[in-house]
């Protein structure tokens, strides 16, 4: 299982959990809170997410690197189109991609 820890600095990240959240919450299997949330894309391929005051939180979890790749692309684009009244970026840990902890 690829992990791909991400994070957003943003003072709206529980807006932005939740819009995700209720967004993907019509197609997957989703929970969610204010400051926590999981979606999950498929069997393979889940999302974790953590709001604080600072930042969201992600952590992408994917049995197979190169849908981890391309869901990490899809998460951004929706999350980018959420925060479109900040220059909202999403850097994600490359260094961790492979590690089984995140």
């Amino acid at each position: 299982m690829a992990v791909y820890p991400g994070y957003a600095e943003t003072t709206n990240a529980s807006r932005y959990l939740q819009q995700l959240c209720k967004h993907w919450g019509h197609k997957f299997e989703v929970e969610f809170d204010p400051s926590h949330g999981r979606i999950a894309f498929d069997t393979d391929t889940v999302c974790h997410l953590d709001a604080d005051p600072q930042g969201l939180k992600l952590r992408l979890e994917a049995a197979d690197p190169a849908r981890g790749e391309q869901m990490k692309g899809v998460i951004v684009a929706h999350l980018v189109r959420f925060a479109f009244r900040e220059e909202l970026v999403v850097k994600w840990d490359e260094d961790s991609s492979a590690s089984p902890h995140g």
